[in-house]
């Protein structure tokens, strides 16, 4: 097996991606707290003290639709993390595995928006959720396979 190394284009649009995942969960959390404080609802007391006129709740329904967008990230986007890093060991065509993180990523980017940000009726949120968790499978049964032989 060939060595990965940083300087490899592939590994480079894997670090890529990686950061644009990593920071978009970031501004998913600013979301929440943007919400938060738009709708005065906290989930704790202390921080319901900070603003005027605000309450502890949590069934808040834009809130909650925001914190599940979060939360669908953050189980699907460290998948991603994991998988793709070991699709990259089975030395995959480069314009593929390219085409697989880009579509990943928006894929999960326009989950947010669907979601959270702008929401729609499905299917859309479905087909957003969908494909970048089809992208998913695929790595992780690809790496299976290729290294299946191995054993």
């Amino acid at each position: 097996m060939e060595s990965i190394s940083l300087k490899d284009p592939l590994v480079q649009s894997y670090i890529y991606y990686s950061a644009v995942l990593a920071v978009k969960l970031l501004v998913v959390t600013v979301l929440t707290v943007r919400m938060r404080f738009k709708k005065k609802v906290f989930a704790n007391e202390e921080d319901a003290k900070t603003t005027k006129n605000s309450k502890v709740k949590y069934d808040d329904p834009d809130v909650e639709r925001v914190r599940r967008a979060h939360l669908n990230d953050l189980e699907n986007i460290p998948a991603f993390w994991i998988l793709a890093a070991l699709y990259l060991t089975t030395a995959p065509a480069v314009a593929w595995a390219k085409l697989l993180f880009r579509v990943f990523t928006f894929g999960r980017i326009i989950h947010t928006v669907v979601y959270a940000v702008i929401p729609l009726p499905q299917p859309a949120r479905g087909i957003a959720f969908g494909i970048p968790y089809l992208v998913n499978m695929y790595m992780g049964v690809q790496v299976i396979m290729h290294y299946v032989s191995a054993m």
